[in-house]
């Protein structure tokens, strides 16, 4: 594999603490009692609006934008702080350097806020692209944002590999016909990672390098 796209949430950093800090935020900042934060790792991942649509009930538009809005008041001040790169994994991203590989962020969290965890976690300087979706996009998959990264850089899906934690990555990549490698440290439960049936799935960050080097390409 010539290049790797890479998940951020749940992939590179854990921000657990910032996430579940924001979202009950939110929902206290709505009037509603917030679930304790341990009720909340199923929302790191998945788009906000979605999350909220969740917590919220289908049919409450206005409060789920409202809620995205109370999110983001303290997510950009605090919460974008509240968050850890997991152990092993700079040196991971530069052994996958050292062998060859082109390195690309994918990620649901909206652009801006991606480019600054990069920055703060001086992540950045490893990462040739990134693909993300706008502030005001609503919505978006990981198949669309993976679609962007192959056509915006030009990548024959033959020679890609996507590395995440949840489902979504794994099944973006088959839709892509990129191969993909699944990783336990993150969001994702094993179950839900072996039923979107990956080409690799691994439980230790200094395994990465190795995996990506042997996944082979979609037919």
């Amino acid at each position: 594999m010539r290049h790797v796209l890479l998940d951020l949430d749940g992939t590179l950093t854990d921000p657990r603490e910032g996430i579940t800090a924001c979202i009950r935020h939110a929902l206290t900042g709505l009037g509603l009692e917030a679930p304790p934060p341990r009720d909340l790792d199923r929302f790191i991942g998945p788009p906000l609006a979605q999350s909220f649509r969740i917590l919220l009930g289908e049919g409450h538009e206005a409060q789920v934008e409202r809620a995205i809005a109370l999110y983001r008041e303290r997510f950009d001040s605090t919460g974008i702080y509240e968050n850890a790169v997991y152990g092993g994994i700079p040196a991971a991203l530069d052994a996958l350097v050292r062998i060859g590989c082109r390195l690309h962020l994918v990620t649901l969290k909206p652009e801006p806020f991606a480019q600054r965890v990069l920055g703060h976690f001086d992540l950045e300087r490893r990462f040739a692209s990134v693909h993300a979706p706008d502030l005001g996009a609503r919505d978006v998959r990981k198949a669309a944002l993976i679609r962007q990264a192959l056509e915006g850089q030009r990548l024959d899906p033959r020679r890609v590999a996507m590395v995440g934690d949840r489902a979504e990555d794994v099944e973006g990549a088959r839709e892509n016909r990129v191969a993909s490698v699944a990783v336990t440290w993150g969001y994702g439960s094993r179950a839900e990672l072996e039923a979107a049936r990956p080409d690799r799935i691994i439980d230790s960050v200094g395994d990465l390098p190795t995996a990506v080097a042997a996944v082979r390409a979609q037919p």
